[in-house]
């Protein structure tokens, strides 16, 4: 199974971010894949996580964890703009339907994942 497949499959994450102070900061959220294997979830403006990849873009990602498989990633987020941001926004309501209209408020922004590294492990 390819990390897109897999990640489509499991449909949610642990995000790390770095704080202000350097310390890790965890959030659990709601994450899919492009077809071009960027990572993309959604978050409040107002966020920690946002804050975070404003002023330091590296993150880390675990998904899956429930059946045993894990696909932990590193790589750098980003706010993507027009054709981007469509593109992501559309991967991201194909996969949760009911976020939709999240994703039409103001205080709701797209997060895209540049992967530079991954690993998948199988701990059954």
């Amino acid at each position: 199974m390819s990390d897109v497949d897999y990640i489509r499959s499991q449909g949610d994450a642990v995000i790390s971010t770095l704080g202000a102070d350097g310390e890790p900061q965890a959030a659990y959220v709601s994450v899919t894949a492009t077809d071009a294997g960027e990572l993309v979830f959604d978050a409040k403006l107002n966020s920690r996580k946002v804050a975070n990849l404003h002023r330091d873009p590296r993150i880390a990602i675990v998904v899956g964890g429930v059946d045993g498989t894990t696909l932990q990633l590193q790589g750098l987020a980003d706010f993507p703009t027009g054709a981007d941001l469509d593109r992501c926004s559309a991967a991201f309501v194909t996969a949760f339907p009911q976020f939709a209209d999240s994703l039409l408020r103001d205080d709701i922004v797209v997060i895209r994942v540049v992967v530079d590294w991954s690993r998948f492990g199988d701990f059954r």
